[in-house]
């Protein structure tokens, strides 16, 4: 089943509103593809104007930006630590913008969107003091 991202049949209030005409193809979301952490693997797909977006459904390493020395390199994923999306996540390694990754250089917040961007880049966060 897709999901529908047209406008609410609802007003804000709960009152009801007369839709003016019935849904439409361009209003249907995409299937729900989630990166996870593995053996990289990218996936093109097609988007409005038949242009191209890249999708990450796993990646095994990620482009670190270093803030105290102002260099980026490249780092092997570990694992997930904290997914603030959702706490489930964090059991099923899934990678999300703003999830806290474990890697050989530290801990690492991601900042792309795997789902759109179709690259892993993140920056270096100091170590939680717990």
């Amino acid at each position: 089943m897709g999901i529908w991202q047209g406008r609410s049949r609802r007003k804000r209030t709960g009152g009801r509103l007369r839709p003016i005409r019935k849904k439409r193809r361009f209003e249907i979301a995409r299937e729900l593809q989630i990166a996870t952490v593995g053996a990289g693997r990218v996936k093109p797909y097609r988007v409005r104007g038949h242009n191209q977006k890249l999708r990450v459904l796993t990646a095994a390493s990620i482009n670190v930006y270093d803030p105290a020395s102002r260099k980026t390199q490249r780092a092997r994923i570990v694992t997930v630590r904290d997914n603030p999306a959702n706490p489930n996540y964090v059991q099923r390694n899934i990678i999300t913008r703003g999830a806290i990754l474990e890697t050989d250089l530290g801990l690492v917040r991601v900042l792309s969107r795997p789902g759109q961007d179709g690259v892993l880049n993140g920056i270096r966060v100091a170590a939680p003091a717990s």
